[in-house]
């Protein structure tokens, strides 16, 4: 009895040990979902940006929760506050009838949302980290820092981030970015 009970034992570890990575990749991709994936393909090709980076900043901002709505008021799935979505609308979309309430859908934010980090990306040299300082505080804080000689760098990136919530947010982002890319890779 106790050599079957050992072997059985034996067996199920195996088990066990054959599917583990499978049920860890599926609580991984759980934890890093890829949803509305046919517009974050859309704007992603539109606005040439690596899909993953939406998806980590969607997961950031709103944790896909389209009604998502900060306290500050910024709204959708990538958070946008009604005078950034109105001034993005001067350059994206001056002739259509879009609101603020526009935002709860996952079209319009992200639209806008990608288009915004596109925007980001190209003031601060494509660095993730700056764009995501900016995306987060707005270029005005970005801007003052990139002139105080603390944070001058190179004149185009923040080589660190000093005030705590930019901080947390560019760490969030750079995590989340990179977990996204081992997980998904090129495969998106």
């Amino acid at each position: 009895m106790k050599l079957r009970t050992k072997r059985i034992a034996l067996v199920l570890a195996v088990i066990v040990l054959l599917t583990l990575p499978t049920a860890v990749r599926r609580v991984e991709e759980y934890l890093y979902p890829c949803k509305y994936p046919d517009v974050v393909a859309a704007y992603a090709s539109a606005y040439d940006l690596d899909p993953l980076l939406i998806y980590t900043f969607i997961r950031t901002e709103s944790g896909f929760d389209p009604m998502a709505e900060s306290e500050v008021g910024a709204r959708g799935l990538m958070q946008m506050t009604e005078d950034t979505f109105e001034w993005i609308k001067t350059k994206i979309a001056p002739e259509e009838d879009l609101t603020f309430e526009d935002l709860y859908d996952p079209d319009c934010a992200v639209r806008f949302g990608a288009y915004y980090l596109r925007l980001c990306l190209g003031r601060y040299g494509g660095d993730v980290a700056t764009a995501a300082a900016a995306y987060h505080s707005g270029w005005g804080t970005v801007d003052s820092l990139l002139n105080h000689e603390d944070y001058q760098g190179d004149g185009k990136t923040l080589p660190s981030f000093p005030y705590s919530r930019m901080n947390h947010y560019v760490e969030k982002i750079l995590q989340g970015y990179e977990r996204y890319t081992e997980l998904y890779g090129s495969s998106i």
